[in-house]
């Protein structure tokens, strides 16, 4: 009992006292891995059945609105389950840590069997709503069918790897991640090339390497003081359920309107450009998924110092982090953006040599090349409120790239501009997201000044 004490408390003074730069900057290193690894495999579908053909690559864009649904859900419950329990970890309360984590798995495992059974119940309906044509639909059916299968695990990975993270237990959560992508990558040219399975090779090397990732990941909940999940601790009751949903729900807002934002964007590039304007823009997607990974798996880092320091009543820590992790985010997408621009005709090629594909995707990525420095601030700002409480303006500011101005904007421009509308709708979504992020992080950073008991600002 006292070890176990003397762990706690040296996990507390782990991330309370350490130098906030060093202390993100290790818990970052894990997570950036992590996310890249996570967005070359999530592009290795694309990269490979863009061997294939046009209309299989734009059929595994139309069902990345899907797979953006599970990760949302799974999201919903890790980050409003990590969250919670972050703070409690942080407050000292280990009991409502330990059942806020049980109860956000048993949560992401019922609501992934019940979207998978309606998923392949509706998959037809489904489909049609996709956007799928009748040169894409047999693939886009084919690849749906099997992601939803694992739904289920994918949910419960997603689940487990934030909440290692919001212990402070990056590394676990690294080798977890990594595990499935390597077996992705492995997978995907031999079930699509050797075993001749196509798209359905493709899908079902992703489900593998994160069915592999879930029980990687729930043997580190075993490991060294990390929470272990037991269906003891799972309690859904109004107060987690709660918990979960002020924590998850703006990570559910900014995917689940990405997955819509995605089926309205092919819907529209399929009008306007047809199957290749869908790869196009499919290939532009997953390279700017690529890309933002990065600053994504540096923010990861943040929030756990976040929720633990402002947890803890350390609130300059909670500042201090966020104004490093946008300098050092910053820094990194300009140059990002500067090579996106300037070799975006050889980036789209890389994924499909289709001279209509690379003219749509060309257009597209230098246009959010443009925006995509700024995305630092936005992110930061997202990841700060959701990690402090702050549930509506971080639900505000997660659907505003996504879902506030993109919706609009892309049933808008592309009537007035075609094709170029559909092309440049993502820029432009992404500043208008600048301008209400900014009035949304100064308020809550001028309430950071000092240390020590305080009355939270309303939400």
């Amino acid at each position: 009992m006292g070890e176990e004490s003397g762990k706690k408390q040296d996990r507390f003074t782990y991330l309370t006292t350490t130098p906030v730069p060093k202390l993100i900057s290790m818990l970052a290193v894990p997570t950036v891995i992590s996310m890249l690894v996570t967005g070359i495999y999530n592009t290795a579908d694309t990269f490979f059945v863009g061997r294939i053909s046009t209309q299989a690559t734009a059929a595994v864009g139309l069902v990345f609105s899907v797979m953006a649904i599970i990760q949302a859900l799974g999201f919903f419950c890790g980050h409003g389950s990590g969250n919670y329990l972050a703070r409690m970890l942080g407050a000292g309360n280990q009991k409502e840590a330990n059942e806020a984590a049980s109860t956000g798995f048993a949560l992401a495992m019922i609501i992934g069997v019940v979207l998978a059974v309606l998923g392949i119940l509706f998959q037809d309906t489904i489909a049609s709503w996709l956007g799928a044509t009748p040169t894409t639909i047999a693939d886009t059916k084919a690849y749906m069918r099997i992601i939803l299968i694992g739904a289920p695990f994918m949910m419960c990975q997603f689940v487990v790897n934030n909440q290692l993270r919001f212990q402070g237990s990056a590394n676990y959560a690294m080798i977890g991640l990594m595990c499935g992508a390597v077996a992705n990558i492995f997978l995907d040219p031999l079930l699509i090339f050797v075993f001749h399975m196509g798209v359905a090779g493709a899908a079902a090397a992703t489900v593998a390497g994160q069915i592999i990732s879930f029980f990687v990941l729930l043997a580190g909940t075993r490991k060294g003081e990390n929470i272990r999940l037991s269906i003891r601790n799972v309690h859904l009751n109004p107060h987690y359920l709660f918990e979960i949903v002020n924590g998850g729900i703006p990570s559910l807002f900014r995917q689940g309107l990405a997955a819509i934002a995605t089926l309205l964007l092919n819907m529209a590039a399929g009008r306007y450009g047809g199957d290749a304007a869908i790869a196009g823009m499919s290939v532009v997607t997953r390279v700017m998924m690529l890309v933002s990974s990065a600053l994504i798996g540096f923010g990861q880092g943040y929030q756990p110092v976040c929720s633990f320091n402002y947890g803890a009543k350390l609130r300059t820590r909670v500042r201090e982090g966020f104004f490093f992790c946008m300098k050092v985010g910053t820094a990194f997408l300009t140059v990002g953006a500067v090579l996106c621009f300037a070799f975006a005709p050889r980036i789209i090629q890389l994924f499909r040599d289709d001279p209509d594909v690379i003219a749509v995707g060309t257009v597209a990525l230098r246009c959010q090349s443009l925006a995509l420095p700024f995305q630092a601030f936005i992110v930061m700002t997202n990841m700060m409120l959701q990690s402090i409480g702050k549930g509506f303006k971080a639900s505000v500011t997660a659907s505003a790239r996504n879902g506030i101005f993109f919706i609009p904007l892309i049933l808008i421009i592309p009537q007035l501009l075609g094709l170029l509308g559909v092309e440049i709708t993502q820029a432009a979504a992404d500043f208008l997201s600048l301008a209400v992020s900014v009035p949304f992080a100064v308020t809550e950073l001028r309430q950071m000044t000092e240390d020590g008991p305080f009355e939270e600002a309303p939400d």
